[in-house]
């Protein structure tokens, strides 16, 4: 049994950066991990120049997130789950001081259209648990998300939040186990472990890349994702 710290993600709009550029900045169907440890870092009051603070705080913590569903009773003795009716946005605007052919450079007074990526009417629950020997353990965790130093947000300023962060503490054998002891217990899972197999459950992997390399920024590596309760298509879609 282990110790995990659940959290709510829930806003009007969210948006989960994956393969950005500066003129399509599309969303993922789930918080990235990259996603997540800028939120905490943010509670934590980590700087965004303070690499060695991020690196501390990505190496201390696994989770998994569960993009919620809905139940849909049957009858008295028959119950099943339906997904969140999520709609997938994408809002034109300009910008300047765009970043030149995606190197990090700038190009001063040039104006570029941009294209971003929203999620709306979705909701998360993530279950965070501890590495072995961490500089941030979840009792810190917890505290920073109660009385964060910085502003957290779903992915973008844009996005805030509707709901406090924290939802509890529980403890279970696996990120499986702990999601189902949170309402509404059903929805897809996206863990980085290999959770015990379940007869009828599908089941597959996907890599994504949104590790972020902390000393060189905007740049990212990948992990493999154990996606539960839903059939094989890309995570973006």
């Amino acid at each position: 049994m282990r110790d995990h710290l659940i959290l709510k993600l829930q806003g009007v709009m969210q948006t989960w950066g994956e393969h950005t550029f500066e003129g399509l900045r599309p969303s993922t169907n789930f918080p990235t991990r990259s996603a997540l440890i800028g939120l905490l870092g943010a509670c934590l009051g980590i700087d965004r120049k303070d690499y060695h603070g991020q690196q501390n705080l990505a190496d201390s913590i696994l989770y998994a997130v569960r993009q919620d569903g809905k139940k849909s009773v049957w009858n008295e003795d028959i119950s099943t789950w339906q997904p969140l009716n999520t709609i997938k946005m994408t809002d034109y605007h300009t910008i300047k001081d765009a970043r030149a052919d995606y190197e990090g450079k700038k190009k001063p007074h040039k104006t570029i259209q941009t294209w971003r990526e929203y999620l709306f009417d979705t909701a998360y629950t993530t279950a965070i648990w501890s590495v072995e020997n961490t500089t941030y353990s979840l009792n810190a965790l917890q505290e920073a998300i109660s009385k964060p130093r910085y502003t957290p947000f779903l992915g973008r300023r844009s996005c805030p939040l509707t709901r406090p962060l924290f939802e509890g503490r529980v403890r279970a054998a696996s990120a499986d186990e702990a999601l189902k002891l949170v309402e509404p217990a059903v929805g897809v899972i996206y863990s980085e472990e290999l959770l015990p197999e379940v007869p009828g459950r599908n089941m597959h992997r996907h890599r994504v890349r949104d590790v972020p390399l902390t000393k060189q920024p905007r740049q990212f590596a990948s992990r493999m994702v154990y996606v539960y309760g839903r059939e094989k298509t890309n995570v973006s879609e």
